[in-house]
């Protein structure tokens, strides 16, 4: 879809739309083919609702040219997220269809690494774009996590909860808001989640085989958060003490501007 180089609302909601729609559509396929059950249903109808309400909040904030390729490849792993989120809800109340689960979740993990070659090779990324992706990713985890962690403990809810511990902490230590360098092991990390829980969601394995398999996923993902909340406490140590320097550089210069007028004074008297 062609667009001019000014904000079309209408066109951009438009697209938001349409993806909720889908969402509703797969639900109704979730349903009729599992005889899904209100919590799914319910939950499934919440997550669509709620998608589209941030998401075209954050449009109308950015205010994108277009809604994007990239974007519409997230959105379509959205809904699929949305179908997963149904179904590990509907799992409280009835058996889970684990095959499906597999294949909902295998192509939401396959297409995590399409958006982002998309963007790239249209040339439309963007900061929404990146938000967007992270988001999508985030809360797959925690979905997972929350089904993994009813064969397997509750231990493993750290998984899907250390992001949004993350945010939270970032309220009350602004630093931890700061950019990050890029990082090939942070990305592989991150992806290591998805497959790790996939793969104890599926009971493919022994228990203590997916056991091990979620430990280390566990394992490597505080090693990751770990290591980058070291290097944004070192970054906003230096960069504190580069301002108290300047700071310091600009009282001295001020004070010598001060002496200077002074003594041009009394020789002028």
């Amino acid at each position: 879809m062609a667009l001019n180089h000014t904000y079309e609302a209408r066109l951009v909601q438009q697209e938001t739309a349409v993806g909720a729609g889908v969402q509703i559509l797969l639900l109704a396929v979730l349903g009729t083919g599992t005889g899904m059950g209100t919590a799914g249903w319910v939950t499934g109808l919440v997550f669509a609702l709620a998608s589209w309400a941030v998401l075209s909040r954050a449009l109308h904030r950015s205010r994108p040219r277009s809604f994007g390729p990239a974007n519409r490849v997230t959105l379509g792993r959205a809904t699929l997220v949305g179908g997963v989120t149904a179904l590990v809800a509907d799992s409280f109340e009835s058996s889970t269809p684990v095959t499906l689960l597999v294949v909902l979740t295998t192509v939401a993990l396959i297409l995590d690494g399409v958006d982002g070659k998309v963007a790239r090779r249209t040339g439309t990324s963007t900061a929404l774009g990146a938000r967007f992706d992270m988001e999508v990713d985030a809360f797959l985890i925690l979905v997972l996590s929350v089904y993994v962690s009813t064969q397997l403990g509750p231990w493993v809810l750290l998984m899907g909860g250390m992001r949004y511990a993350f945010v939270a902490a970032a309220r009350v230590w602004p630093w931890l808001n700061a950019a990050l360098p890029p990082s090939t092991a942070r990305k592989t990390v991150a992806a290591l989640q998805g497959i790790c829980l996939l793969l104890a969601g599926s009971q493919l394995l022994p228990y203590e085989a997916n056991f091990a398999v979620a430990l280390l996923a566990l394992g490597s993902l505080v090693w990751s958060f770990g290591r980058d909340v070291l290097w944004l406490w070192r970054t906003s140590r230096v960069v504190a003490q580069d301002a108290a320097e300047q700071g310091l550089e600009q009282e001295l210069e001020r004070e010598h501007r001060q002496g200077k007028k002074q003594v041009l004074e009394l020789a002028a008297g």
